[in-house]
C-alpha cells in the first residue's frame, strides 16, 4: 500500500510507482494530510465526491482546503481555500468543471476547478448543509439541512422552490432519483413522498413500514435504475423497497455485531443495466460490508477495527471507492481487485488425473482425488517421495478443447450444456458469458475512429421515425447505427437496421463499444446472407425457413399458402426485429442465451420453431391483417418450449435443407481493425445512394429556391409594411401638423392675451410711475421749499448775527471813538504821529471791509453751486431714465427679431424635411417604376397633376413667408418708427440740459448726447432705406404672383380642351 502526504504543496503526483493494491484490503493509495509547521498536525478529511467520469475525485477538508484528484493522470491540485470546513460536495454538474461545496456558515458556493475562480454565492439556509444532490442533467441541485430542503438552478444559481416542515419532523435526506426527474423526501418520521420535479406534484408515498421492526430511518440508497430504495437507520436491519410496485419486498438482516448503518451506497456494475445487486453498509464499527441484496451472501468487506471508516463514496463506474478514514486519512480502493475473487470464472470442466508412480510398498494405502480447475498431489509418506504425473490426451481431444475454448478460462461445450440443463444463463454473468461467447476484440481505438465520424446523415431524423422517449438511449441508437453505416455503406439504407439493434442498445446501453462489436458479430454471423437480394428481403434466407417449415409441419405451411402468406409475412417481421416485438425482455434473453451458444442456423430454426409452436392460433386465423398482427405482437407463448423444439429440429431437419449446410460457422471479429464486410450488391447500393445523394441534391436546390421566394415574399411583406408604415407616418404627420396648427393657434392666443396683459401691466406701471413722478415732484417740492424756509432761517439768523455784531461794533467804535477823544486831548502834541496812527485805521478799516465783501463773496458762490448740482443730479436722472427706457425697448425688438428668426429656422427645417421625404419618395417611385412599368404609365397624369400642385403650393408658400416676411418687416419699421418717434421728445429735452450743463460746466454730458441724437438720425434714415427696398420687392413679389396666376389659368383651360378634343 503506497502513501502520499499532501503537506503544502498545492500539486504534484498521488503515487510514485504502479499502484498494486493487494486482494485482501484493495487499497490503491492512502492519503494524508500534514501540515508543515513546526509541530506538524493532521488536517483530516471531511467530505468526498467524485464526477460523472468516476476518474476524478474531490476533496475537503476542515481547514477549507480543497483538493482535485485525477486517478487516471495521476494528479491532484488544490483548487480552493474557503478557510472554513465544508459540509457537503457535490462534483457532477453539467459544467464538468465546476463544483458544489457547503460551508460552516450554511452557505453554498460554486467554484470551478479550472479558473480556481467563484462562480456563484447561494444564501438561504438556516442551519448546516448534510447533503447535496444534482439531478442526472446536472443542471438542478438539491441542499438539505435538519429544518428544510432547497432546489436550486443551476444555470442561474437561483432558489426555484423551498420545502419547509414543522419543527416536530424533521428531514432526513431529500434527493433526486437516477435518471428520472422524481425528487425522493424521507423524514425523520418515516415518511417517504415521491414528488415530481417540474411541477413539485406528489406522485406518491410509500407505506409505513410494518410495526415489527422498529426501525427509524436515517440512511438511503438508490439503485442506478432507481427501483429499489434500501434503508436503515439503528438497527441490523435493511428495508429494501420497490418504487414501482410501491412496496416492502425484502428485510435484511445483518450479522448481530452491527448494531447501526452509518450509511448505505450500491456497488454499480457495468452488466446489470443499473439494476445494481451489491449494496455496501457501513457500520457503527467502522467496516463497510458488501452484500448480494438477492442471494443474501456477504461478498467482501473493507475497514477494520483498527482502521475505521467515517463515510465512503462509491464512483458512478464502480472501478474505485473513496473512503474516509476515522483517522481524517483518505482511502481509494480498487473494486476490481476486491472483486477479484468473486468475478473469477468457474473452474473448468476438463477433470485432470493424478498417476501415481510405481513403488515396492503397498500401493492400498494411497488416495487419489479428482478435483476440477487444479491438480493435487495425494498425501506423501514419510518413508519415501511419490511422484506424479499427467495423462497425455490425444490430438483429436486437443484440438476439440482448443475450438470449445473460450477466453477468460470458459469452455463452450460446458456452457451448452449448462444451457440445457438450467435453460438460461445467471443472469449475474450472462453479459460476461455473452462477451467470451462472441469472442468481442473490443477494439477501442478502431470504435472511436467510427464514432469521432460523428452522427451519419441517414440517422439525423431517426427520433421522427422511432419516437423513444430516453433521449439517451435514442443517442446511443444513433451513435450505434452510425458507427454501423461507417463501417459498411449498405448499413446506412437498411431500413430494418433501427429494429434488429435495437434490443442489443437498450440491453448495453452503458457500454456502447460492447454495443457496436454484439450487432456487428451478429450481422457477420447470423445475418449472413441476408442483403444478397438487397433491398429486397432475403429470400435465399426465407426460402430456407419455408424448406424446414414444409418438411416438418405441412399442413400449417398449406394453410399459409391458401390464405396468401408468406415467408416475408410469417418469418421477415420475426428475423428483422430478432423476436424483440414478441418477446418479453426475460424470454428474450434467454432465447439468446441458446442463440449465441450455437450454430449461427439456430436463429432461422428458431422461426421455424416459433411458428410450429403456434400453429393452433395461426391455423383459426383467416385474414391476413389477423397474421400480421400476430407476428407484431407478443402472444402467450412458452419460450422454452419452443427453445427445446429448436433443438428437435436442429436434430430432425435433413442435411439437404438443413441450414447448417448453407450457413458458415460463426467467426468472430478480428482484433485491431474490423473486417471489410461487403457481402451485398454493391452496384446497388452504390446506385441508391446516388439516387439518394441526386434528391438531396435536388432537395437542397428546392430548399434554396424555396427560400428565395420566400425572402423574396419576405422582401414584398416588408416593403408593404414599410409602405403602410410610410402611410400611417404621413397620416401621422398631418395630424401632427393639424394638432401643432392649433397649438400655434392657441399659443398665439395666449401671446395675444399675454400681450394685451402686458399691455394693461404696462399701463398700471406707467400710471404707478405717474403717480411716483408726481409724489417725487410734490417731494421734491416739499424740498425746495423746506431748503428755502432753511434758507430763510439761516438768512434771519445772519442778519440778527450781523445786527448784532454791528450793535457791538457800533458800542466799540463808541468807545474807541472816546478813547480816540482822550487820546486827541492827550496828544494834541503828537500831530505827525496822530497822522500815522489815522492812516493805519484807514487801511484797517479798508482790510475790514474787503474780508466782508469776500464772505459775501464766497456764500453766494456756495448758494449758486448747490443749486447747480441739485439742478444735474434731476438732469442726470431724467436722463438715466430715458437710456434705460430705451433699452427695454431695443432688448424687446431684438427678443420679437430672434423670435422670428426661430420661427422661420423651424419653418425652413421643415421644408427640407419635407424635400427629404419627396426624394425619399422619387427614389422608391424610380425603383417601383421598374417591376410595374405597366403600372407606372397608368398613373403619369396623376403623378404630373400631383407635382404640378405640389410646385404650386411650394410657390404658394413661398409667396406666403415672402408676404410674411414684408409683414414682419413693415410691423418691424413700424415699431422702429414708433419708438424713433417716442424719443423725440427726449431730442428735444437734450439741448436744454445740454445748455445747462455748459452753462454749468458739464462738457463731456453734452458730448454724450450729442452721439446719441446722432446714431438715432442714422438709424431713421437706414430704416427709410430699409422701407425702400422692402416695397420694391413687394412689387415685385406682386408681379410674379400675377404672372404665376396668369400661367395656371392657361393651363387649366388648356386641359379642359384635351379631353373635348379626344373624344371628338
Amino acid at each position: 500500500m503506497q502513501s502520499t502526504d499532501l503537506g503544502s504543496k498545492e500539486s504534484g503526483k498521488i503515487w510514485h510507482r504502479k499502484p498494486s493494491p493487494a486482494t485482501r484490503d484493495g487499497i490503491i493509495v492512502n492519503i494524508i494530510h500534514n501540515t508543515s509547521d513546526y509541530l506538524p498536525k493532521v488536517l483530516r478529511f471531511l467530505n468526498v465526491a467524485f464526477d460523472s467520469s468516476g476518474d476524478c475525485l474531490i476533496a475537503g477538508d476542515h481547514h477549507g482546503n480543497i483538493y482535485v484528484f485525477d486517478l487516471c493522470g495521476n494528479r491532484f491540485n488544490l483548487v480552493q481555500r474557503t478557510a472554513q470546513a465544508c459540509t457537503a460536495l457535490a462534483f457532477n454538474l453539467h459544467r464538468k468543471s465546476e463544483f458544489l461545496v457547503a460551508l460552516a456558515d450554511y452557505s453554498i458556493k460554486c467554484f470551478d476547478t479550472v479558473t480556481k475562480e467563484l462562480v456563484s454565492w447561494m444564501r438561504g439556509h438556516e442551519s448546516s448543509v448534510f447533503s447535496i444532490s444534482v439531478h442526472g442533467s446536472g443542471r438542478y441541485a438539491i441542499t438539505t439541512s435538519s429544518d428544510t430542503a432547497q432546489l436550486w438552478d443551476l444555470d442561474t444559481f437561483q432558489r426555484k422552490r423551498k420545502l419547509n416542515i414543522l419543527q416536530s419532523v424533521g428531514i432526513q435526506k431529500v434527493f433526486f432519483l437516477p435518471l428520472s426527474n422524481t425528487i425522493l423526501s424521507c423524514f425523520k418520521d418515516n415518511s417517504i413522498f415521491a414528488w415530481e420535479c417540474d411541477t413539485l406534484v406528489c406522485k406518491y408515498q410509500l407505506p409505513a413500514p410494518p410495526e415489527s421492526s422498529n426501525i427509524l430511518y436515517k440512511v438511503f440508497a438508490v439503485t442506478r435504475d432507481g427501483r429499489i430504495l434500501a434503508a436503515g437507520g439503528k438497527s441490523n436491519h435493511i428495508h429494501l423497497w420497490c418504487l414501482e410496485a410501491k412496496q416492502l419486498f425484502r428485510i435484511i438482516q445483518m450479522p448481530t455485531k452491527v448494531r447501526a448503518i452509518r450509511h448505505l451506497e450500491f456497488l454499480p456494475d457495468s452488466f446489470d443495466a443499473g439494476s445494481n445487486q451489491v449494496l455496501g453498509v457501513l457500520s457503527q464499527d467502522g467496516i463497510m460490508r458488501f452484500i448480494n441484496i438477492q442471494t443474501c451472501k456477504l461478498l467482501f468487506e473493507i475497514g477494520s477495527l483498527d482502521d475505521g471508516i467515517s463515510s465512503s463514496v462509491i464512483s458512478p463506474h464502480g472501478r474505485y471507492i473513496a473512503s474516509i478514514m476515522e483517522n481524517g486519512s483518505l482511502n481509494i480502493y480498487s473494486v476490481q481487485t476486491l472483486t477479484k475473487e468473486i468475478n473469477k470464472p468457474p473452474p473448468p470442466l476438463v477433470k485432470v488425473i493424478e498417476d501415481l508412480p510405481k513403488k515396492k510398498g503397498n500401493s492400498g494405502d494411497l488416495k487419489v482425488k479428482v478435483t476440477s480447475g487444479r491438480v493435487q498431489r495425494p498425501a506423501k509418506s514419510r518413508e519415501s517421495k511419490i511422484q506424479t504425473r499427467i495423462l497425455k490426451q490425444d490430438l483429436t481431444g486437443s484440438l476439440e478443447k482448443k475450438e470449445n475454448e473460450l477466453s477468460d478460462g470458459l469452455n463452450k461445450k460446458r456452457l451448452q450444456i449448462l444451457l440445457k440443463g438450467y435453460g438460461e444463463f445467471p443472469t449475474k454473468y450472462r453479459m460476461f458469458i455473452w462477451r467470451s461467447l462472441l469472442q468481442l476484440p473490443e477494439n477501442h481505438t478502431a470504435f472511436s475512429n467510427l464514432i469521432d465520424k460523428g452522427i451519419h446523415v441517414a440517422f439525423l431524423n431517426l427520433q421522427n421515425k422511432y419516437p423513444i422517449k430516453s433521449r439517451r438511449l435514442l443517442r446511443v441508437l444513433q451513435r450505434t447505427l452510425s458507427a454501423l453505416a461507417h463501417w459498411s455503406a449498405i448499413f446506412s439504407d437498411t431500413p430494418y437496421l433501427p429494429l434488429l439493434a435495437f434490443p442489443f442498445v437498450k440491453l448495453f446501453q452503458n457500454n456502447q463499444l460492447i454495443c457496436f462489436e454484439v450487432v456487428a458479430t451478429l450481422i457477420i454471423n447470423w445475418c449472413q446472407h441476408w442483403f444478397e437480394y438487397f433491398p429486397n428481403p432475403p429470400i435465399n434466407i426465407l426460402s430456407m425457413i419455408e424448406n424446414v417449415l414444409a418438411f416438418h409441419d405441412k399442413e400449417l405451411l398449406q394453410h399459409f399458402i391458401n390464405h396468401d402468406v408468406t415467408s416475408q409475412l410469417y418469418a421477415w417481421p420475426l428475423l428483422e426485429t430478432v423476436f424483440s416485438e414478441v418477446l418479453t425482455r426475460e424470454e428474450w434473453l434467454k432465447l439468446f442465451d441458446n442463440v449465441f451458444s450455437n450454430h449461427p442456423s439456430f436463429l432461422l430454426m428458431t422461426v421455424v420453431a416459433y411458428n410450429i409452436c403456434s400453429r393452433a392460433p395461426l391455423l383459426n386465423c383467416k385474414r391476413k391483417d389477423d397474421f400480421e398482427y400476430f407476428f407484431h405482437h407478443r402472444n402467450n407463448l412458452d419460450i422454452s418450449a419452443v427453445i427445446r423444439e429448436v433443438y428437435r429440429l436442429l436434430d430432425t431437419t435433413p442435411t439437404d435443407i438443413h441450414p447448417d449446410s448453407m450457413l458458415d460457422a460463426f467467426v468472430a471479429l478480428t482484433k485491431g481493425q474490423y473486417p471489410v464486410f461487403n457481402q451485398y450488391p454493391k452496384f446497388i447500393v452504390d446506385y441508391q445512394t446516388q439516387e439518394r445523394e441526386r434528391i438531396r441534391n435536388d432537395e437542397l436546390d428546392y430548399l434554396r429556391e424555396r427560400q428565395a421566394v420566400e425572402e423574396m415574399q419576405a422582401e414584398v411583406d416588408q416593403q408593404r409594411v414599410e409602405d403602410e408604415a410610410w402611410y400611417q407616418k404621413q397620416e401621422l404627420l398631418r395630424r401632427a401638423e393639424e394638432t401643432r396648427r392649433e397649438i400655434l393657434l392657441q399659443e398665439e392666443e395666449k401671446m395675444i392675451q399675454q400681450r394685451q396683459r402686458l399691455a394693461a401691466v404696462r399701463r398700471e406701471l406707467k400710471v404707478k410711475e405717474m403717480h411716483l413722478q408726481d409724489a417725487a415732484r410734490r417731494r421734491l417740492l416739499q424740498l425746495q421749499q423746506d431748503q428755502r424756509e432753511m434758507e430763510l432761517r439761516r438768512l434771519d439768523d445772519e442778519i440778527e448775527r450781523k445786527v448784532h455784531m454791528r450793535d457791538r461794533e457800533i458800542a466799540a467804535t463808541a468807545k474807541d471813538l472816546e478813547m480816540r477823544h482822550l487820546e486827541l486831548e492827550s496828544q494834541k502834541r503828537l500831530y505827525e504821529k496822530q497822522n500815522l496812527s489815522r492812516n493805519q485805521e484807514a487801511v484797517a478799516k479798508e482790510m475790514k471791509e474787503n474780508a466782508d465783501a469776500y464772505r459775501q463773496k464766497v456764500d453766494l458762490e456756495e448758494h449758486m453751486f448747490h443749486r447747480l448740482i441739485g439742478t444735474d443730479q434731476t438732469q442726470n436722472q431724467k436722463i438715466h431714465k430715458l437710456i434705460e427706457e430705451n433699452l427695454a425697448k431695443a432688448e424687446q425688438a431684438c427678443l420679437n427679431t430672434d423670435w422670428r428668426i426661430q420661427a422661420l429656422h423651424k419653418q425652413r427645417c421643415s421644408d427640407l424635411h419635407r424635400n427629404e421625404c419627396y426624394q425619399e419618395i422619387a427614389k422608391l417611385l424610380r425603383k417601383n417604376r421598374k417591376k410595374e412599368i405597366e403600372v407606372l404609365n397608368a398613373m403619369m397624369e396623376g403623378e404630373a397633376k400631383k407635382w404640378e400642385e405640389a410646385e404650386e403650393k411650394d410657390f404658394h408658400l413661398k409667396s406666403e413667408k415672402k408676404t410674411a416676411a414684408l409683414s414682419d418687416a413693415s410691423r418691424r419699421w413700424f415699431l422702429e418708427k414708433e419708438i424713433h418717434d417716442a424719443q423725440h421728445p427726449c431730442d428735444k429735452v437734450v439741448p436744454k440740459c445740454r445748455d445747462e450743463q455748459v452753462a454749468s460746466g458739464c462738457l463731456p454730458r453734452a458730448s454724450q448726447l450729442n452721439d446719441i441724437s446722432e446714431m438715432e438720425s442714422l438709424t431713421q434714415i437706414s430704416l427709410n432705406q430699409r422701407k425702400m427696398h422692402w416695397d420694391a420687392m413687394e412689387q415685385d413679389l406682386m408681379e410674379r404672383v400675377r404672372n404665376l396666376r396668369q400661367r395656371l389659368a392657361t393651363q387649366a383651360q388648356n386641359r379642359c380642351q384635351t379631353p373635348h378634343l379626344l373624344a371628338t
